[in-house]
C-alpha cells in the first residue's frame, strides 16, 4: 500500500470529525507521528456482528471512519465476529439479546461482506473471523481468559448497572462479550479500535489484554450512535426504522425524505463529507436541504445517476401524486372472484400488501387504501371490490401494485 505524507496533524485533524471520544488521544498522535516517519501503516480495528441481514447506515458511521484511515494510508482490519455474535454484545442493552443459533449467524453473515465493501475497500482491508481462533479454545483457554477481570469491574458497566437497579437479569456468557471482544485485538495486534460510543467498555478491555500480552497497547475512537428514522431511538434492525445500504436508490431517498427536520444535521455530519458551512447553508431551506441529504446518501450506494433518478419518481409519486412508473403486476386467482367482485380485507391479502386480513382491516380503517385511476379511498374492510385487470391498488405512500386477472 502506498503510505502517503500527510503529516501526522492534518491526519489528526481529519479523524476527529464527527468523533465522540479519542482514548487517549495523546498516544494516537505519537502513532501517527511514528506511523509518518517509518511509513508503516497503523493496523485499525473493526468488528461487527452478523446478527442480521442487512447492513444498515448505523452501521456506517464506523466503518466511514474506517474508510477514512484507508485513505490516510492505514491498514484496515475488518473482524466478522461469528463468534461473538452467538454470546451477544449487552452494551447499550437493558435486556440479555435473544441467542443466536450457528446456523443463523452463518446465513446473516453470507451478504455481510457485499454490503459492507460497499463503504470500505474490501480488496484492500484485511478481513477475518473471530471464530478463527476462538474455535481452538479449549475449556482452560476460557477459564484464563475470563481470570483478566474482576466480577466488580465488569458489573461497573452502565448497562448492568442499570439492570441491577430494573432486576433484571444479567447472564455469565454476557461477562464474555468485552473479554472476547478485547482478545479480537490481541490477536490482530491492532493498534487503534472503531466502536460505537456505548462500545468504550469494551474496546478499553482490548488495551487491558494487549497490555498483559507485551503488546503496545490499542487507542480506542468511539463515534455517535446514529438515530434512526423515528427520530429517537437508535437506528436498529430489530427496530425497524433503519436504511439499509443494499436498498434501492429510490427506498434510500424516500425513507430519508420521511426523518424529522432536526434529525438532518446529524446525519449529514455522520453520513457525508460535506463540510460544517455547507451543511449550516443547507439546513437554511429544510426541505432542499432533506432532498440533498436524500441523494447525498442513495449517490454514495448507488452512483449520482441512480440518486437523480430517485428524486423524480419521489416528485412524481409524492408531489404530484402519480404512481409509479413501474408498477408489479399481481395476479388473483379466478377461484377467489365471485362475478368479478372481492371483498377488501382478501384483495389486499391476496396482492401482497398486507399478511393478515387484520393489518388490512388496520389499513382502511386509517384511511390508508385507494384504487383505480381515480384514487378511490376503500373505508369499509367489508366492502365487494369489483375488480379488473390493470387496477391499481394504493397501500400507503410506497407500496402499489396492479391487478392481474
Amino acid at each position: 500500500m502506498e503510505f502517503p505524507l500527510k503529516p501526522a496533524d492534518d491526519q489528526l485533524a481529519l479523524i476527529r470529525r464527527g468523533i465522540e471520544q479519542i482514548v487517549p488521544e495523546d498516544e494516537l498522535h505519537k502513532k501517527l507521528e511514528r506511523s509518518v516517519k517509518t511509513g508503516k501503516p497503523l493496523r485499525v480495528k473493526y468488528g461487527i456482528d452478523p446478527t442480521g441481514i442487512d447492513v444498515h447506515l448505523g452501521h456506517t458511521v464506523p466503518l466511514r471512519k474506517l474508510r477514512l484511515f484507508q485513505e490516510l494510508g492505514h491498514q484496515a482490519v475488518l473482524i466478522i465476529g461469528n463468534y461473538t455474535a452467538l454470546v451477544g454484545d449487552p452494551s447499550g442493552r437493558d435486556q440479555t439479546r435473544a441467542r443466536l443459533t450457528v446456523e443463523q449467524v452463518e446465513a446473516n453473515a453470507v451478504d455481510y461482506l457485499k454490503q459492507i465493501s460497499r463503504i470500505i475497500d474490501i480488496e484492500k482491508a484485511e478481513v477475518t473471523h473471530n471464530g478463527d481462533w476462538f474455535k481452538r479454545n479449549s475449556f482452560l483457554d476460557v477459564m484464563s481468559l475470563m481470570s483478566k477481570i474482576t466480577v466488580q469491574r465488569m458489573l461497573e458497566r452502565d448497562d448492568f448497572t442499570k439492570r441491577i437497579k430494573k432486576g433484571e437479569p444479567i447472564y455469565l456468557h454476557e461477562c464474555l462479550y468485552p473479554l472476547m471482544q478485547g482478545q479480537d485485538s490481541v490477536e490482530i495486534r491492532a493498534d487503534v479500535e472503531l466502536g460505537g460510543s456505548e462500545q468504550l467498555f469494551n474496546l478499553m478491555r482490548g488495551r487491558d489484554l494487549q497490555q498483559e500480552a507485551g503488546q503496545e497497547p490499542q487507542i480506542c475512537i468511539t463515534l455517535p450512535i446514529l438515530r434512526g428514522l423515528d427520530g429517537t431511538r437508535r437506528m436498529g434492525k430489530s427496530l425497524g426504522n433503519y436504511i439499509g445500504v443494499g436498498e434501492s436508490a429510490y427506498d434510500q431517498f424516500a425513507k430519508t425524505m420521511s426523518v424529522p427536520d432536526d434529525l438532518m444535521r446529524e446525519w449529514f455530519e455522520l453520513l457525508t463529507d460535506r463540510s460544517e458551512s455547507d451543511i449550516a447553508t443547507l439546513l437554511l431551506q429544510p426541505m432542499a436541504a432533506k432532498k440533498q441529504l436524500g441523494k447525498d446518501i442513495a449517490a454514495y450506494y448507488h452512483g449520482a445517476p441512480a440518486a437523480i433518478e430517485a428524486e423524480a419518481e419521489w416528485t412524481k409519486r409524492f408531489s404530484e401524486r402519480e404512481d409509479p412508473t413501474d408498477i408489479q403486476e399481481v395476479a388473483l386467482p379466478a377461484t377467489e372472484i365471485n362475478e368479478g367482485k372481492i371483498r377488501a380485507v382478501e384483495l389486499l391479502v391476496l396482492l401482497g400488501l398486507v399478511k393478515t386480513k387484520n393489518e388490512a382491516r388496520r389499513a382502511i380503517d386509517g384511511g390508508g387504501v385507494t384504487i383505480g385511476a381515480e384514487r378511490e379511498k376503500i373505508t369499509d374492510p367489508n366492502a365487494q371490490i369489483a375488480v379488473y385487470d390493470g387496477m391499481i391498488v394504493r397501500f400507503g405512500k410506497r407500496r402499489v401494485v396492479k391487478v392481474k386477472l
